[in-house]
């Protein structure tokens, strides 16, 4: 069997707290192979974002992480700084959910797209730049050369995500982590920006992890669906969104909104911790 290029095992994350610690994260397995797309849904704060955190491992100090995460059979969690920056460099690439948030504004476009470049590959300025205007005009941003010279204020949200996409794919990665990277765009924007990472992934042969709410985006660009609650990952395959088998999948399949039926009220999840903690009690039994 061929070695993923991403494998998390038994990943598990603890929070100090008052009254002690808090499990947010409880023994998440989970692979990635070479050009596999996989998306990770559920309900907010199940997990999802914080298992990206963990693999780019952007958790804050005082969290104990324990379990393994690999990337081409290194180590992670063990890396020394010199392996992590490349790790975080050049081999994995993060699209945030909101761009405005991790594009310094004071810098225009240009000198954030050409940075990494620059200073870490030693490319001049004159190369960067041509480097830089042509992956944008490869996301669909029109005027790229102008676009360059303009602060980040002065894009529009759908845009800017698109800025964010070329920094990323700049940087030559393996794997795409996506991090609802349309959740803050409007439904227009949303399909846009999709569709850019996807042709972009197919034509560079990229892995992606894509975290999602819509779990009918995230059958239609992945090929394996992931689903989290409580920390946890319940089920996962490529037949959960035809034929899901754990009781949570299906409950959240059939909350979602639909254009072919109409309802007067949708329905209300019913799948409960405690029902949580008997299936695992059971299963473990």
């Amino acid at each position: 069997m061929t070695e993923p290029l991403l494998s998390i095992r038994d990943l598990t994350v603890d929070a100090p707290t008052r009254a002690g610690s808090k499990r947010l994260l409880a023994g998440v397995d989970l692979d990635i192979g070479r050009g596999e797309a996989v998306a990770l849904v559920g309900e907010s704060g199940s997990g999802k974002s914080l298992t990206t955190r963990a693999v780019m491992r952007l958790l804050p100090a005082h969290f104990r992480v324990q379990g393994a995460i690999a990337f081409e059979g290194h180590d992670v969690l063990s890396m020394d700084r010199a392996a992590l920056r490349d790790f975080r460099g050049h081999r994995v690439g993060m699209i945030f959910q909101d761009p405005r948030a991790h594009i310094n504004p004071v810098h225009t476009v240009g000198d954030f797209l050409t940075e990494a470049l620059r200073t870490t590959r030693a490319v001049g300025r004159a190369e960067a730049e041509e480097r830089a205007e042509a992956l944008l005009a490869d996301v669909g941003v029109r005027n790229a050369g102008t676009r360059l010279r303009q602060f980040p204020h002065q894009l529009s949200g759908g845009l800017l995500q698109r800025v964010m996409i070329a920094s990323v794919l700049l940087a030559e990665p393996e794997l795409l982590l996506a991090d609802e990277p349309t959740t803050a765009l409007d439904i227009t924007a949303q399909s846009d920006v999709m569709a850019i990472i996807e042709e972009q992934r197919v034509q560079r042969g990229l892995s992606l992890l894509f975290i999602t709410h819509d779990l009918e985006l995230a059958a239609a660009c992945c090929e394996r669906l992931a689903v989290m609650y409580a920390g946890e990952i319940v089920e996962q395959g490529g037949h959960v969104y035809t034929a899901p088998r754990h009781p949570y999948t299906r409950e959240l399949l059939g909350a979602r909104p639909s254009v072919e039926h109409r309802s007067k009220r949708l329905p209300v999840l019913s799948y409960t911790r405690e029902r949580h903690e008997e299936l695992k009690a059971r299963h473990e039994a």
